[in-house]
């Protein structure tokens, strides 16, 4: 039953049952990118001419986070490219790393050496800083 509402409500945890209901009817599958999340596209009324009738969407593997989607990805859903990543051979250079989502907020954030955050010792301050006191 909490499950069966939260599919209702809510629109992080996963795809609700409208989106699911517009999938099936409209949607046509374009592809999937290598951390599970699915991509679709359908022909709609036209709402902004720059960008044409094609409407484009992702239906994320677990939360809703846009920073989850690669870069190709990205192009495509916000219509800079009308080529889809799966349908294209694009081979990433060696030098490129692979997309990672923005983990700010989790424990696998970045947390420089100094930050109140990180573990350890906080380095020492040097001598050009003096601290304010009050009434001086």
């Amino acid at each position: 039953m909490k499950d069966t509402l939260l599919r209702i409500f809510t629109w992080w945890s996963g795809s609700t049952v409208s989106l699911d209901f517009y999938t099936k009817r409209h949607g046509r599958f374009v592809g999937e990118d290598e951390f599970g999340n699915r991509y679709y596209r359908a022909q709609g009324p036209l709402i902004d001419a720059s960008v044409g009738s094609e409407r484009r969407w992702v239906i994320y593997n677990g939360y809703a986070d846009a920073s989850k989607v690669p870069p190709g990805w990205r192009g495509w859903l916000c219509h800079a490219t009308d080529v889809a990543p799966s349908e294209e051979d694009y081979r990433p250079r060696e030098w490129q790393k692979p997309h990672e989502e923005n983990l700010t907020g989790t424990v696998a954030a970045y947390r420089p050496r100094g930050s109140q955050l990180s573990y350890g010792q906080r380095p020492a301050a040097t001598g050009d800083y003096v601290p304010w006191v009050p009434g001086e």
